[in-house]
């Protein structure tokens, strides 16, 4: 018999506008993917690019143009949003202000009785780091502690699918960062089948245990977080996650990654086949623990601005320096 199927999506078109006579603006075009029972997938991707629309797709939000989604093998068609059994959150939580934080988790538990439901939202508050805080109105609650009460209330019913739509987007980058270590924790410890909506890329990697790529209503790339950084399967997946540069090299492109490159000061001589360039300093900045130093060099394809890694003394703006390869930091994509 096997267990359950999870979420399977496809060849799903969404579009918008569309009337008679009028095909109206197609914002996601033919996506095909699938999320297994207990997995979490992100789809990440620029603004624009399809996918919130294809999240609201899958919740019910928005009618599908073409395809299908089906959950546990059942096809979603017609079926309304109240009755998919999904969770869903948002970038603003979309907490009652006028229920304190316990009464907010437990609002999908009404029809349960109260031993029941107490026990569940003391469970929730426990799991999201909140303990004590069930009596607390949520007008007094930062910013975090909101999404932490939003994720327990999305998970109150057990849903068989949370979707979860740029969740951290209002947040600050350093609580961003701690919230999605957290919600990875959680989602796996409840054993929630889940979708995760991102533009960022340090979110989408580590809430995740696959990560889908999209760009212009299309699906580029699903692989896990490691996988897609060591080996994306375009250029412009690998434009899109951070590579700022092109080499050619035999078997395709060397991309060069935001560690792939490094300044020695003087001239480029070749020492031993390592590749470099000459190149002339532009700016320095000191960011998350490391000095990165923005130069003007031409790599073979024109001059271009980039930015290498200075592994001792920093070199002032206007230094002649030498750009070196690394390929550690590097990745090799197709032609």
């Amino acid at each position: 018999m096997g267990g359950p199927r999870g979420l399977e999506v496809r060849d799903v078109v969404v579009r918008y506008g569309q009337r008679r006579g009028r095909t109206g603006t197609t914002a996601v075009d033919g996506v095909s993917l699938d999320v297994a029972a207990g997995e979490v997938l992100a789809l990440l991707g620029p603004s624009g690019c399809g996918k919130s629309s294809l999240l609201r797709a899958v919740a019910g939000l928005e009618p599908v143009a073409g395809g299908a989604v089906t959950f546990d093998g059942s096809d979603l068609d017609g079926v309304p949003v109240h009755r998919r059994g999904f969770g869903l959150l948002f970038q603003d939580g979309q907490l009652f202000p006028h229920r304190d934080v316990a009464g907010n988790v437990g609002y999908g538990l009404a029809d349960r009785p109260r031993a029941e439901r107490t026990e569940r939202v003391t469970e929730l508050l426990s799991l999201v780091g909140l303990d004590g805080f069930g009596a607390r109105p949520v007008a007094e609650l930062s910013g975090g502690e909101k999404q932490r009460v939003a994720l327990a209330r999305s998970l109150a019913p057990r849903p068989r699918l949370l979707l979860l739509d740029e969740p951290l987007s209002a947040l600050d980058r350093g609580l961003r960062e701690r919230l999605a270590v957290e919600i990875r924790a959680v989602l796996h410890a409840t054993g929630t089948t889940a979708v995760f909506v991102t533009h960022d890329h340090d979110e989408a990697f580590t809430v995740a245990d696959r990560v889908a790529v999209m760009s212009a209503g299309r699906l580029l790339q699903v692989a896990p977080p490691e996988e897609l950084w060591r080996a994306p399967a375009s250029r412009t997946v690998a434009e899109f996650l951070g590579y700022q540069a092109f080499v050619p090299a035999p078997d395709g492109l060397l991309a060069v990654g935001p560690a792939g490159l490094r300044v020695e000061p003087g001239a480029a001589i070749d020492d031993g086949g390592e590749q470099r360039w000459p190149a002339v300093v532009v700016a320095t900045t000191f960011r998350r623990g490391r000095s990165e130093v923005t130069v003007d060099v031409d790599l073979g394809a024109g001059e271009q601005r980039l930015v290498a890694l200075a592994d001792g003394s920093v070199p002032a703006v206007d230094d002649k320096v030498a750009v070196v390869l690394d390929r550690r930091g590097c990745a090799v994509v197709p032609a």
